[in-house]
């Protein structure tokens, strides 16, 4: 069982619990998922960028990810539907709070210059959503085999209702949000 799984069950479920005072246990938010998303806007001239970023995101998550494809043509920018143009990675479980882990205590660390991460990026309804400038701050990357240096969206899916229950259960759990 991971460290942050272990965590949730014994410290961070019942700081919320009286914090909130939810009337039963049920209603303590929890993580859902984990989305990972690169897009490569330079996909439509050189399909191989897509096995590269489908590679990358495999060893940043430990699980396969899979090409997204685009839904409408765009003529200006020479896409067509259903031509590939990023890949993604959705994470349940426990390679979600691995994941999470090594996320807050491994790569964001690694950052410079890092002071935190953005408080204000949640959506209204309990989910977080953190973009990072590039994909090298994981140590699974190796810095020489980098062709391109791409940067990507991690979204945090909970079953918070509210920002402030969503923030709270993000805090617990270790993620460093900037003052």
């Amino acid at each position: 069982m991971s460290r942050l799984k272990e965590l949730y069950g014994k410290e961070v479920a019942p700081a919320l619990m009286k914090k909130f005072a939810y009337k039963s246990p049920m209603q303590i938010p929890r993580f859902d998922k984990i989305v990972v998303n690169i897009g490569a806007g330079d996909a439509k001239e050189n399909a191989k960028v897509i096995d590269s970023i489908i590679a990358d995101l495999t060893l940043i998550t430990g699980q396969k990810a899979v090409p997204t494809y685009a839904k409408k043509s765009v003529a200006n920018f020479k896409l067509r539907a259903g031509q590939k143009i990023g890949a993604k990675v959705t994470l349940r479980g426990e390679r979600m709070y691995e994941f999470m882990d090594r996320l807050f205590n491994l790569a964001l660390p690694r950052v410079r210059d890092f002071k935190g991460i953005n408080p204000n990026g949640f959506d209204g309804r309990g989910n977080y959503s953190l973009g990072l400038k590039e994909q090298l701050i994981f140590p699974e990357i190796e810095y020489d085999k980098v062709e391109k240096i791409r940067g990507m969206d991690i979204v945090f899916v909970t079953t918070a209702h509210t920002d402030e229950e969503a923030r709270e259960l993000l805090k617990l759990m270790g993620a460093p949000f900037a003052k």
